[in-house]
């Protein structure tokens, strides 16, 4: 079993290495861009474009240096901790002596596709020979009634099937304080003293018995470890636009995971899912506080997990990522714009990490992960800045032309200067940090037999690939855009919900992109015409943002559909090696979702027509309460027409056992009444 020990001398010299190479490669790229700007004199506009260009390429740098340091590490066969030729993941692992816990927090979600993830994961660990260690919590903070219904019917249904009982648990929590980490450390608080560790999952996580053994036995291992994150790989979608990240993540993902491995050490991140947690740790130290002030930047924090890990650091425990593992799988998005909405989320969660950045004697690692979870959404305004100003620049420069004489006597004409070396080095540089590490990833993949067969052969793969870069072309100014006003709307004060994440394959109608894209459209069709007009050679540097801006409805519109991803599947594009090679908890997915395909769900309106849904129900509840007046009229209406009943008056009719009750007496004596 790999052993995990932090050296501050080593972890010291990594990080001085990766920090060296930032600072340089970004300072030598600016010095480059001062020199082509500033050949005929810097104007201020200029200067603010060298200002924004040093953050800008500083922040890519870092990428580039990971998956470099990842590529050496795997071209030598080399752990990215310990830099020997051990794994985490060699080997068959250890008989468990603790008990652990997998925990899947739930808020109004598709209730098939949590119970066959869940199903999935529960006979994966089964297979193992190890389930006796293991119990799973289905933790619920579902709001709508209907699917609150439908939760318990499914667990008890599930819990047949596996014949978990006793091992397979839920609870539904009256009052969704907190939100996923408020539903986590109720659970702590209430249950966790039992379990020495515990798996956190989201609703769309699977995740292979071996890999949660593993995880488990590495905690065992390694008693300071407090969280070990592995990579968790994108899966099971079939649109265009979800095949086409599920590729790009399969194959760039795991080169920049293990790169950041090496340099992270004992202080990594956390990602809020698909990852081991040691519950005494958690409970001890990552409690958060609510924010002073209102939302979007106040009050409950909403980007918990990267805020956890640094608590957890704080507390004296070490935060591993350890990718090679393997065996974790989550869903993605399927279309642009539900893709737009979850970062709409996260840039609000992470924009709040500014205000932590402050706490007290967190590691400057720690401060780093939150400082860079800023970044990745203000990096998005920053290079659109940088843009406008470079075309403003440029028109400029065409309208006013060289000033050939200054005021004054001057017996000569000033000449303009020109530095193309520089600036054909400068876009060389630059187009090496942004493409070096697909390259990275590609020669590494192409270069094994097995990597190479599993996403679909050499040919596919290059294909793929190429086809890859075409469509992040066109993508990123997209996200661009829409990140840009992400930022700009909450630090204007305007907060935004956490709802549910859409996980089916949603394809987007062309009124949907048009509302959603027409603004960006003109954004770029404006910006190339202007730049068309006055710089024309200029042109060329800005085509591929313009180009993606204005053909963001159709891109939008065809890369949501599932036909246009299973076109593109049987012409061999963007295959993965879960779709040639599935693993096992991946097919137990397809097998549980083909089983539940055709089972019927119960509602709400069923339940006071149904006595072993009301009866199941009452077994859960936690509220005893006596019903107040206005719940007991509402369980006298329920009885009459449940359907009339509105959405709050279901969902407060569900949490009184009393009113409940009450209702169902209702029920029973109309139906005497009528029999008589």
């Amino acid at each position: 079993m790999l052993h995990l020990e932090p050296s501050a001398r080593w972890a010291f010299w990594r990080r001085g290495l990766m920090v060296s190479l930032v600072l340089a490669s970004a300072a030598g790229a600016t010095w480059l861009m001062g020199v082509v700007l500033g050949t005929n004199g810097l104007t201020v506009a200029e200067g603010a474009v060298l200002a924004v260009f040093a953050i800008s390429f500083a922040w890519i740098a870092v990428s580039f240096w990971a998956a470099a340091a990842g590529f050496v590490l795997s071209l030598l066969g080399r752990h990215p901790v310990t830099l020997r030729r051990e794994s985490a993941a060699d080997g068959k692992p250890p008989a468990l002596r603790t008990r652990i816990a997998v925990l899947m927090p739930i808020y109004n979600e598709d209730t098939r596709r949590v119970f066959a993830g869940l199903s999935a994961t529960y006979r994966s660990v089964a297979a193992t020979g190890q389930l006796a260690q293991v119990d799973f919590f289905v933790l619920s903070d579902t709001t709508d009634p209907d699917i609150w219904v439908a939760e318990e019917a499914m667990w008890h249904d599930t819990c047949r099937a596996l014949d978990a009982g006793g091992r397979l648990f839920y609870r539904h929590r009256a009052a969704n304080v907190g939100r996923k980490a408020g539903n986590i450390a109720d659970w702590v608080r209430t249950q966790g003293g039992a379990y020495e560790c515990m798996v956190v999952l989201d609703a769309d996580s699977v995740m292979e018995g071996d890999t949660i053994v593993r995880l488990a036995a590495l905690m065992e291992a390694n008693p300071k470890a407090g969280i070990i994150q592995t990579l968790a790989v994108a899966a099971n979608r079939t649109t265009l636009f979800a095949r086409w990240l599920q590729f790009a993540s399969r194959l760039y993902g795991p080169l920049l995971a293990v790169g950041h491995s090496f340099w992270w050490a004992g202080e990594g991140n956390y990602y809020g899912h698909n990852a081991i947690l040691r519950t005494r740790a958690f409970a001890a130290h990552c409690g958060l506080p609510k924010l002073r002030g209102k939302a979007p930047l106040g009050g409950e924090i909403m980007s918990h997990d990267f805020v956890e890990a640094a608590c957890m650091r704080r507390g004296g425990w070490h935060v591993w990522f350890l990718p090679e593992l393997g065996g974790s799988f989550e869903e993605i998005p399927s279309n642009i714009i539900d893709y737009a909405v979850r970062d709409r989320r996260w840039a609000q969660g992470n924009l709040q990490h500014a205000r932590i950045l402050r706490a007290p004697r967190l590691h400057w690692v720690s401060r780093l992960h939150l400082g860079m979870g800023v970044l990745a959404f203000v990096a998005s305004p920053l290079w659109l800045l940088l843009l406008f100003l470079s075309s403003y620049v440029v028109i400029q420069q065409a309208l006013a032309g060289h000033a050939y004489f200054l005021p004054g006597y001057n017996l000569f004409p000033i000449w303009p200067e020109y530095r193309p070396a520089e600036s054909h080095a400068l876009l060389a540089v630059t187009a090496a940090v942004l493409f070096l590490p697909k390259l990275f990833s590609l020669a590494l993949t192409l270069g094994s037999r097995a990597r190479r067969q599993s996403f679909g052969g050499g040919g596919r793969l290059i294909a793929s690939a190429l086809a890859e870069v075409v469509f992040s072309l066109l993508l990123a100014p997209v996200m661009m855009l829409f990140h840009s006003t992400f930022v700009a709307t909450i630090l204007a004060g305007r907060s935004v919900g956490w709802a549910s994440q859409p996980r089916d394959d949603r394809g987007i109608a062309w009124s949907e992109a048009m509302r959603r894209h027409t603004v960006h459209s003109l954004i770029g069709l404006a910006w190339g015409g202007v730049v068309f007009w006055y710089a024309i050679d200029f042109l060329w540097w800005v085509a591929p943002i313009v180009l993606g801006m204005a053909v963001a409805v159709p891109l939008n519109v065809l890369s949501s559909r599932t036909g246009a991803g299973l076109f593109m599947q049987r012409r061999g594009f963007f295959w993965t090696p879960e779709e040639t090679a599935p693993t096992p908890a991946l097919r137990m997915l397809g097998e549980e979702l083909r089983r539940q395909a055709d089972q019927s769900l119960p509602s709400f309106e069923q339940v006071l027509q149904d006595r072993r849904l009301v009866a199941l129900h009452l077994a859960l509840l936690q509220d005893r309460a006596p019903a107040n007046d206005a719940l007991i009229e509402s369980a006298e209406r329920a009885a009459i027409r449940a359907d009339l009943l509105a959405p709050v008056e279901r969902r407060a009719l569900l949490g009184s056992a009393a009113a409940l009750e009450h209702a169902m007496s209702t029920v029973e004596q109309r139906r005497l009444q009528r029999a008589a």
